[in-house]
């Protein structure tokens, strides 16, 4: 049995300089002197905006590559530095580990319209109103892309958990939706709290088109409409 050793090559409060890649990957072969065998890696997609951790996921698929949210590279780099300190890593025997966060999905590019009904927090298959529409910051598309893509079909979230405010209390929400693999409706469950900006998120990955029922914008609020 071999004896690993796992480094978590990050914390909270490294600078935003996007020198961390090109840290990493000069300092491989001195981890690997040291007996470091495999090495946690940060969340490498682009957030909102150049200073997050990596846990505000704006764009999975972009991982320094593409002028969004106030910068091309992500808080540790460009996509490039990425690929070349993942290779360092190998070339030194040391197995790279990628923080990869399907659950969260932030900033989003534009408010829509969607059908709700509210339903008890006590117990959530309760509907508590009859259906209806509401506004929120979910639709993402991605402008700066200018529609480069690594994917394509007709895929589409199958299910989203989010969180919104509202005033000071705590409201569920079920999601109207339409899934595009055999359009099938379904509604989604959607807990609606105070200050936290996070989502579950299940989604097939064959499109980067506008997701539709994902999670809270650059506001976290949402309106019901007349």
């Amino acid at each position: 049995m071999t004896n690993e050793t796992l480094m978590q090559y990050f914390e909270w409060y490294l600078p935003d300089d996007g020198k961390h890649w090109q840290n990493l990957a000069a300092a491989a072969p001195q981890l690997a002197k040291k007996g470091i065998t495999k090495m946690w890696l940060p969340p490498a997609f682009k957030a909102t905006h150049s200073a997050d951790v990596g846990y505000g996921v704006y764009d999975l698929f972009d991982l320094g590559e593409f002028e969004q949210k106030g910068s091309v590279r992500t808080k540790y780099g460009t996509k490039a530095d990425y690929l070349a300190t993942i290779k360092s890593l190998k070339d030194n025997g040391i197995e790279p580990m990628a923080d990869v966060i399907l659950n969260h999905k932030a900033a989003a590019d534009h408010t829509e319209v969607f059908t709700v009904v509210e339903v008890s927090p006590e117990d959530r298959t309760k509907v508590l109103s009859e259906p209806f529409e509401i506004e929120g910051w979910t639709n993402f598309t991605f402008a700066g892309r200018k529609h480069k893509t690594l994917l394509s079909g007709t895929g589409t979230i199958s299910l989203g958990l989010t969180t919104m405010s509202r005033q000071a209390r705590q409201v569920f929400f079920r999601f109207k939706g339409i899934t595009k693999v055999g359009r099938t409706k379904i509604w989604w469950m959607v807990k609606t709290v105070t200050t936290t900006i996070s989502c579950t998120l299940i989604w097939t990955l064959n499109t980067l088109r506008s997701f539709k029922i994902s999670t809270t914008g650059r506001t976290g609020s949402w309106k019901r409409l007349a």
